[in-house]
C-alpha cells in the first residue's frame, strides 16, 4: 500500500503508526479533513456552475415545524421491502419545502459561526448540534423520523446515536465508498441515518448514491482499508463494476429524505457547483446494542455520542434517548 504524502499528513500524528484498532486523536473536523481525502477524484479543473438555490417559500414558523416534525409519515409498504432489499430507501415529502427552508437558514448560521467563510473545496461538519439548539433538537428528536427509522428496521423503537450537519463546499470532492457498519462502533448492523438535503441535489451537487443489497459488503469484504490513500476507494469502485452491483445515483427533490442502513455500500460525487451542497444527517441504532470490543479510528469521536460507555458496554448514555417508538 503506497502512502500518499498529503492524506497521511491529514491524520493526527497520534494516528500515523500502526494499524486501525486505535482512538482517533484529533477532533471531528480533522476527522473529516483526513477522510475526504481516501477518495479517488478527477485533476482536471471543472468549472462550477450555479446551484438551486433553497426553496423559495417563507420559512416554517415555530408552530409548523413542530407539527410536522411530530406527525407520522405515511410510510408505503413497497417502501419497507425496498429498504429491507437493497439497504436503503429514499422517501419523497418528508420535509416540506417550508421546513427545510427554516432548517438551511439555521444551518448556515451554525456553520458559518463553527468554520467562517473561507471553507471553499471543503467538507465542512457539525455534530451533536441538538444539545444547545432548539431547532436541531427538534430534528433529531422528531417523532416523524424517529419513526420512520424504527419502522424501516422493524423495531418498537430506536435511540439516537448522534446527529450530523455536512457541508460539501463549492469544489469539494467526492465521498468514497464505504458503510457505516465500519464507522458505528456498535455490535449491530441494526442502525439507520436518515439524510436530509436542505435543498434540491442536481447530479452537479454530489447526492448520495447507493449500491443496491444488503449482502453488497459481501462482495468486497477482501479489500483492504486504505488509511493513507485512495486505493480502497479505487477497488471498492472497480469491483461493483466488474460484479454488476447495481447502483442509484439520482438528484434529490426539495423535501426527500433518504434512509440507509449501516449494511449499505454509498459514496457521493463532487460538488460543482457554486452553492454548499448540505444536509442533515441523523442516526438511530436499535435499543440494547452494545459498543464493540475494539472501535477504531474509522469511529472518529464515538466516545462524545456515547459518554461514559466502555468497549463492550450498552450504548444507552444520557445523550442517546430511545425515540420513534412504534406500535407491532
Amino acid at each position: 500500500m503506497a502512502v500518499n504524502p498529503e492524506v497521511n499528513e491529514r491524520l493526527p500524528a497520534q494516528n500515523r503508526e500502526g494499524g486501525l484498532e486505535q482512538d482517533w486523536a484529533g477532533d471531528d473536523q480533522d476527522w473529516w479533513d483526513w477522510y475526504v481525502t481516501l477518495a479517488v477524484n478527477e485533476q482536471a479543473p471543472t468549472d462550477l456552475v450555479a446551484g438551486p438555490g433553497l426553496p423559495p417559500v417563507d420559512p416554517a414558523s415555530d408552530e409548523q415545524l413542530a407539527h410536522e416534525l411530530a406527525e407520522p409519515y405515511d410510510l408505503p409498504r413497497d417502501a419497507v421491502e425496498q429498504f429491507a432489499r437493497d439497504a436503503f430507501v429514499r422517501l419523497p415529502g418528508v420535509l416540506s419545502p417550508a421546513v427545510v427552508r427554516r432548517l438551511a437558514e439555521r444551518l448556515e448560521v451554525l456553520l458559518r459561526a463553527e468554520h467562517g467563510d473561507d471553507v471553499a473545496g471543503r467538507f465542512t461538519a457539525l455534530e451533536q448540534m441538538w444539545l444547545h439548539d432548539d431547532l436541531m433538537r427538534a430534528v433529531a428528536l422528531s417523532p416523524r423520523l424517529g419513526g420512520l427509522a424504527a419502522s424501516l428496521l422493524g423495531e418498537t423503537g430506536v435511540r439516537l446515536y448522534h446527529d450530523n450537519a455536512l457541508s460539501k463546499e463549492p469544489g469539494c470532492g467526492r465521498t468514497p465508498w464505504h458503510h457505516d457498519a465500519e464507522h458505528f462502533p456498535l455490535q449491530t448492523v441494526q442502525a439507520v441515518t436518515a439524510w436530509m438535503p436542505m435543498s434540491a441535489i442536481p447530479g452537479r451537487m454530489g447526492p448520495l448514491s447507493f449500491a443496491r443489497g444488503r449482502d453488497v459488503r459481501e462482495q468486497v469484504a477482501d479489500l483492504a482499508f486504505d488509511k493513507v490513500g485512495t486505493s480502497y476507494d479505487a477497488a471498492v469502485a472497480d469491483r461493483f463494476a466488474e460484479r454488476g452491483v447495481a447502483v442509484e445515483s439520482q438528484p434529490f427533490a426539495v423535501g426527500d429524505v433518504s434512509f440507509h442502513s449501516a449494511l449499505c455500500f454509498h459514496t457521493a460525487g463532487p460538488n460543482l457547483t457554486t452553492q454548499p451542497r448540505r444536509a442533515l444527517a441523523t442516526t438511530y441504532f436499535v435499543d440494547g446494542a452494545r459498543v464493540v470490543e475494539s472501535p477504531t479510528l474509522i469511529s472518529g469521536t464515538w466516545r462524545e455520542f456515547l459518554p461514559g460507555v466502555e468497549p463492550g458496554g450498552i450504548a444507552a448514555s444520557e445523550l442517546n434517548p430511545v425515540v420513534g417508538r412504534v406500535e407491532r
